[in-house]
C-alpha cells in the first residue's frame, strides 16, 4: 500500500510585534532588547515611536549580511512609505541620495563619490588631520587640567576634518556646524528642527557647489560640481551626497570617536598596551569601531521585493526590514565573549560601516581620524585619565548617534 504523500512544509507563524521605545542607554551598555532578540528571537517584528504599522528585525551577524546584500530586500522600495521608524523625518533625501536607493543607479552615484575617498586623498589629507588635533591638544594643554576632552578635541576635531575634505572655508563652518546634530536628533521636538536644518544643509551646499564651478578644486565640493556638470549626477543627488557626507563625517564621528576614547579610559590596561605597542593602533581602532555601540536603534530599512526566507522566518513580499548592526557586532557566534574589549581578536569583520552596497564610503576616513585622535592624545597625555568617576560621565540624550556629551579628563 502506498505511502501518503507528506504534508508541504508550511513556515511557522509570524512572531509577535513588539513595540520598541528605544530610549537612551547608559554609557556604552548594549541595549537589552537586542541582547534578548540576538538570544531568543533574532528574527522578529518590532514597531517604532513612528510611522505606521511594523517592521521585522534582523539582529544576528550572517542575517545581517544576507539581508544587506541580497538584491531581493530593497532600499528604493522605501520611498514613499510611510514605515514605522525612529525619526518623524528621514535624515537624507529619499529621491537624490544614496541611501534610498538600489543598484544599478546606486553604483553610479557612488562611482562618483568614490573619487574622492581614495588611498591618495587620505595621504593628503592625513598630515593636515595630524596638525589640527596638535594645535587642538596644545590649546587644552594651555588651558590646564581638569578638561573636557569633547570640548577640545573630539567636536571641534571632526568638524575641523570633514570641512577640510567637503571644502568649506574655515570662516563659514561656524553656520554649518549644529546641522549634523539637528538632523540626527530623535527628541520630542526633533520634527521642526530636522526640517529646518535640512532646508538650511540644503541650501548651503548649493552654494558651495556654485563656487566650485567658479572655482575648481580638489576637494569634495570639487568632484560634486564635476560631475553635475560632466551631467553625471544632478544637482539634487551632489546636496544629498555632500549632506550625507557632512552629517556622518561630523556629527556621526564626535561621538563615535568621543566613545572610543571613553572606551579606553575605563580600560587602562587597554590604554596602556596602545602606549607600548603603537603599532597595534590600527587593530585596536577597528575592535574598538566593533565594541562601541555607535547608535541607538537601527537606521534605513529596506522592504522585501519577493517572498524570503531569513532565519527559518519567511519575509513576504512588500514587508519592511531592518537590520540592527550594533547587535550583530556582538553575536556571539561570530565574536567570541562579544562584551570583551579584545585587541587581539582574529573573528570576522565588524559591520560598523554596514555591508553589502551600501558600505559606508567614508569608513576609510573614519579610521583615519579615530587613529589620529587616539594617537595624538596619548602622544601629547601620556598620563591622561578620567577626572571624575566614569558613571557621572554624561552621555547624549534623544540622538540617534550614542556618544559622550563631555568627557572630562585630568594629567
Amino acid at each position: 500500500m502506498p505511502l501518503d504523500p507528506a504534508p508541504a512544509s508550511t513556515p511557522p507563524p509570524p512572531p509577535p510585534v513588539r513595540p520598541w521605545p528605544v530610549g537612551d542607554l547608559p554609557a556604552l551598555d548594549p541595549d537589552p532588547f537586542l541582547d534578548e532578540l540576538l538570544r531568543d528571537e533574532p528574527v522578529t517584528r518590532i514597531r517604532l515611536a513612528h510611522g505606521e504599522g511594523h517592521a521585522w528585525l534582523v539582529t544576528r551577524y550572517e542575517d545581517c549580511r544576507f539581508v544587506t546584500s541580497d538584491p531581493r530586500f530593497s532600499r528604493e522600495q522605501v520611498v514613499g512609505r510611510d514605515v514605522t521608524s525612529m525619526r518623524p523625518e528621514p535624515v537624507a533625501s529619499q529621491t537624490a541620495g544614496l541611501q534610498y536607493i538600489d543598484p544599478p543607479r546606486h553604483n553610479r552615484l557612488r562611482r562618483v563619490v568614490a573619487r574622492a575617498f581614495t588611498g591618495r586623498a587620505m595621504q593628503r589629507l592625513r598630515p593636515i588631520a595630524e596638525r589640527r588635533a596638535a594645535v587642538l591638544l596644545d590649546a587644552m594643554a594651555d588651558a590646564g587640567p581638569p578638561a573636557d576632552l569633547m570640548e577640545h578635541l573630539h567636536g571641534p576635531f571632526p568638524i575641523a576634518v570633514i570641512r577640510d575634505f567637503l571644502g568649506v572655508d574655515e570662516k563659514d563652518w561656524h553656520r554649518w556646524a549644529s546641522a549634523g546634530e539637528a538632523l540626527l536628533s530623535a527628541g520630542p521636538d526633533s520634527a521642526e528642527r530636522a526640517k529646518d536644518a535640512a532646508r538650511t544643509t540644503r541650501a548651503r551646499i548649493a552654494e558651495l557647489l556654485r563656487n566650485r564651478r567658479e572655482e575648481p578644486r580638489e576637494d569634495l565640493a570639487g568632484v560634486l560640481a564635476q560631475a553635475t556638470e560632466a551631467g553625471e549626477i544632478t544637482e539634487d543627488e551632489a546636496i544629498s551626497l555632500a549632506t550625507a557626507i557632512q552629517v556622518s563625517g561630523g556629527h556621526a564621528v564626535r561621538n563615535n570617536s568621543g566613545s572610543m576614547m571613553y572606551a579606553l579610559l575605563i580600560h587602562p590596561g587597554h590604554l596602556e598596551r596602545l602606549r607600548r605597542e603603537p603599532e597595534l593602533l590600527p587593530r585596536a581602532v577597528d575592535e574598538l569601531f566593533r565594541y562601541v555601540p555607535h547608535r541607538n536603534g537601527v537606521g534605513i530599512p529596506r522592504v522585501a521585493v519577493e517572498d524570503v526566507e531569513v532565519g527559518g522566518r519567511l519575509i513576504r513580499a512588500g514587508e519592511v526590514v531592518y537590520n540592527a548592526y550594533v547587535a550583530a557586532n556582538r553575536d556571539p557566534e561570530v565574536f567570541p565573549d562579544p562584551d570583551d574589549l579584545d585587541f587581539d581578536r582574529t573573528d570576522g569583520p565588524h559591520l560598523a560601516f554596514g555591508h553589502g552596497p551600501h558600505h559606508c564610503m567614508a569608513a576609510i576616513m573614519a579610521r583615519m581620524e579615530a587613529e589620529v585622535m587616539i594617537d595624538a592624545v596619548l602622544t601629547r597625555f601620556p598620563a591622561i585619565r578620567l577626572a571624575v568617576p566614569a558613571d557621572q560621565v554624561e552621555f547624549q540624550r534623544h540622538g540617534l548617534i550614542r556618544g559622550p556629551r563631555t568627557l572630562p579628563v585630568t594629567w
